[in-house]
């Protein structure tokens, strides 16, 4: 990234030597990105981010379906989101029109059998996420897909927390639409790409040029997405590894937290991310926890990775049943150790033991 934003100055729009050199470097980079998820480069369509890639799979699906006359009767376009989604879907579905709901087990899991039953005659898409971004719970993709096919009923996947974790062979899966976050898998932020299936049309979010041909306008950041493309390759090769590292890891983390009074794991034990471990810990605000941990050198989040100012309890976690106030929310990467784990096994107990003296030492009063 530093030698393109030194080098490739140029507009990977123009025909002249700078923006040329820019240009091969973009579709090395949109190369990287396929290879990494199964795809045609030319199904590659660059974004800022998984917001924008979900948003623009979101209204892009309502607009053709409202071209295709697809509308109930008050002229609404429909979606079928399930109860687990990212906020992005979820807000940019409503927005678009009418939103069925399909509820979760209380692992986060869906039955696809459900979704199918909430296709109307109106519906624009089917949402559904490859892996939950809270309590890594994968999802039934392949079956959802498969039979949303059959109906011809357009199908969009939010791969933001499996890419670069699980294999992903777009081709294969038969999606139409695919999101992704460059950030997740190592990338730099504010990158990002929408896949869309070769031969289908849907208008696109963002208008001016003729950028990503046509399909999604602005300059192309070629420096960032030089970065994602290195951080795409590097993953094709070790993603293998990388995630039976993670599910060492995790493995470690969840056998630690069972041994905890009052720790309860949430999510699906069997398909589940290999990177995520999600609790709910009784009697305990998270603030505290997260602030215990920080001070010993571990950093975790409670709730969504995107939820950092909000106080609002998990929809995630109320849609499968379980409590929404009190969860913790623990990641490994490529660079997690042994030893960080060793680090979070000695300050997950000394800090809910020291949180729960001082709330009985308050109740005493």
């Amino acid at each position: 990234m530093v030698s393109a934003l030194t080098h490739l100055v140029g507009d990977p729009g123009r025909i002249h030597e700078e923006g040329m050199a820019s240009r091969v470097a973009l579709e090395v980079a949109r190369e990287q990105v396929a290879a990494l998820l199964g795809a045609r480069s030319r199904e590659v369509v660059f974004t800022s981010g998984g917001t924008e890639s979900i948003a623009a799979a979101v209204a892009g699906a309502a607009a053709r379906a409202r071209d295709k006359g697809l509308v109930d009767e008050e002229g609404r376009t429909h979606q079928v989101v399930t109860a687990v989604e990212h906020s992005a879907v979820r807000f940019d579905a409503d927005r678009a029109g009418a939103v069925t709901v399909v509820p979760v087990d209380g692992r986060g899991r869906v039955d696809a059998d459900e979704v199918l039953a909430a296709i109307t005659p109106a519906t624009a898409a089917v949402h559904v996420q490859w892996g939950n971004h809270e309590v890594g719970t994968i999802q039934p993709v392949a079956e959802v897909v498969a039979a949303c096919r059959e109906r011809g009923v357009l199908v969009h996947v939010d791969a933001a927390q499996a890419a670069g974790r699980v294999p992903i062979a777009f081709g294969d899966l038969g999606a139409d639409l695919l999101s992704i976050s460059g950030h997740k898998l190592g990338g730099p932020s504010g990158t990002g790409a929408l896949l869309v299936r070769r031969g289908l049309r849907v208008p696109p979010l963002l208008l001016g040029g003729d950028q990503e041909r046509a399909r999604r306008a602005g300059l192309e950041p070629v420096a960032a997405l030089v970065g994602l493309g290195a951080a795409a390759e590097e993953l094709t090769a070790t993603l293998v590894d990388e995630a039976a590292e993670a599910v060492r890891l995790t493995d470690r983390i969840r056998a630690a937290v069972d041994e905890l009074d009052g720790v309860t794991p949430y999510g699906d034990p069997v398909h589940r991310l290999p990177h995520l471990v999600c609790v709910g810990i009784d009697g305990i605000e998270p603030q505290g926890v997260l602030l215990g941990l920080d001070r010993a050198g571990v950093a975790a989040h409670s709730g969504s990775a995107c939820a950092t100012e909000s106080l609002e309890p998990s929809p995630v976690l109320e849609a499968m049943g379980v409590d929404a106030h009190r969860s913790l929310r623990i990641s490994v990467g490529w660079d997690t150790t042994d030893a960080h784990v060793d680090q979070l096994e000695a300050a997950l107990p000394a800090t809910i033991d020291r949180l729960r003296a001082l709330g009985a030492a308050a109740a005493d009063g």
